[in-house]
């Protein structure tokens, strides 16, 4: 079955490029790409366009036209902009102030005002900022659909989670310090479609233990939706079209932040950012399956911020501070594990069967997947990603902390 944003873009004969977090199928893989495996600033860049502002959000790709999130500062207040870009040429074709924050919260060192991952479909875009509001803006005119300022949170350290497109909803999950749920707009109204409270035990009134920065996964297993949605101490999957949920399970960690990946009939959930673990979970079934769905459980060298990546039985974890492990997704064996140097927040992809990540120095390491370690190039660029790359049919674009490229074989 194709996600119904995958549907949409065949029927209208637009290239599915990349249209929100890791990619058109949520994992961040790409093929028929031609992107390249070398570069450098002299080598294979087609233009380098520089971002006002920080913000943390990877650029998203659909057609002829990129856009990411940016936040500037005015004096005291944070300004929330979406830019789109020409892929073509680089020309920045919009700048569109869409909240001015005048009272912000705080932010961690590692954390920025804009850091959840917009979602495109055609003519459409969505740009969410946590706490500071939603909007949806027509991607061809600039004009702004809808917004909604209204769903407020203590995120402590700044919006983490991106939306996800299901059907005619955009879904975001907000699991703060204070409040807990999950939320459903109607993409076209911006209107509230349903919100599901977490109601988890947490056992305790630290509002630290119940804060979490993940974003939803879509699955279907045994021809039923399930978004799955991983909160402080418990994923859950729900029902998308309703809210209902369906099982959950649970396990202690908080602030979990890479987004789950679906692969060997297992899902693949990171427990938490403090004190990471990796839990492989069937799904399916109904109610609290933890007794009963945990196929294995690993507590070495899982990534607190980095997403994990599967591909032909094996899963792929990028550690923070730079250790890449191969599992056997089976079983959760280590196969592999090599050190890369340097420090990751980007979430590796996989493009034309080659593994690519990218650290907070600049540097994108290519390897080659399979049970031995194999590099294959390494890149360097003048400063640091925290984004997560896009994968476009003809390149690459990388968002660093001060610029946005277009990679390109020459």
């Amino acid at each position: 079955m194709l996600y119904p944003i995958l549907l949409l873009l065949v029927l209208t004969g637009v290239d599915a490029n990349w249209p929100q977090f890791r990619g058109p199928n949520l994992d961040g893989h790409a093929q028929n790409s031609e992107a390249p495996i070398t570069w450098s600033e002299k080598e294979n860049v087609a233009w380098k366009v520089p971002i006002d502002g920080l913000g943390h959000s990877s650029p998203v790709a659909l057609g002829t036209q990129a856009w990411l999130t940016t936040a500037t500062m005015q004096d005291e207040t944070v300004l929330l902009w979406a830019w789109g870009f020409d892929l073509e040429s680089g020309k920045v074709t919009h700048k569109i102030l869409l909240f001015e924050i005048t009272e912000p919260q705080n932010l961690h060192k590692l954390s920025s005002h804009s850091s959840p991952t917009s979602v495109l479909e055609p003519g459409r875009g969505y740009f969410h900022f946590g706490s500071y509001g939603t909007a949806c803006v027509d991607t061809t005119t600039g004009k702004v659909l809808w917004k909604r300022d209204d769903i407020i949170i203590d995120h402590r350290h700044g919006p983490g989670s991106s939306p996800i497109l299901v059907d005619d909803l955009l879904i975001v999950n907000f699991d703060g310090m204070d409040r807990q749920f999950v939320t459903a707009f109607d993409k076209t109204t911006g209107k509230t479609r349903w919100q599901k409270k977490r109601d988890i035990k947490y056992g305790t009134e630290n509002g630290e233990r119940k804060k979490a920065f993940c974003t939803p996964l879509l699955i279907e297993h045994n021809g039923r939706q399930e978004l799955i949605s991983t909160a402080a101490q418990a994923v859950i999957a729900y029902d998308p079209s309703t809210g209902k949920e369906l099982w959950r399970v649970h396990f202690f960690g908080d602030s979990a932040t890479a987004r789950p990946v679906f692969g060997n009939g297992l899902l693949f959930i990171t427990t938490s950012c403090t004190d990471s673990k990796m839990w492989a979970v069937r799904p399916g079934g109904n109610g609290n399956v933890t007794e009963t769905h945990v196929a294995w459980k690993e507590t070495r060298g899982i990534p607190q911020r980095p997403s994990p990546l599967y591909h032909q039985g094996l899963l792929y974890l990028m550690e923070d501070k730079g250790i890449m492990n191969c599992l056997d997704s089976a079983t959760g064996e280590v196969l592999w594990k090599e050190r890369l140097a340097g420090n990751y927040t980007a979430s590796p992809i996989l493009v034309n069967g080659k593994i690519y990540v990218t650290s907070e120095e600049g540097k994108t390491v290519v390897l080659q997947p399979g049970k031995e370690f194999q590099l294959i190039s390494e890149n360097l660029l003048e400063t640091g990603c925290v984004a997560s790359p896009a994968v476009l049919p003809d390149g690459l674009l990388l968002r660093t902390s001060t610029h946005l490229y277009k990679l390109k074989s020459n």
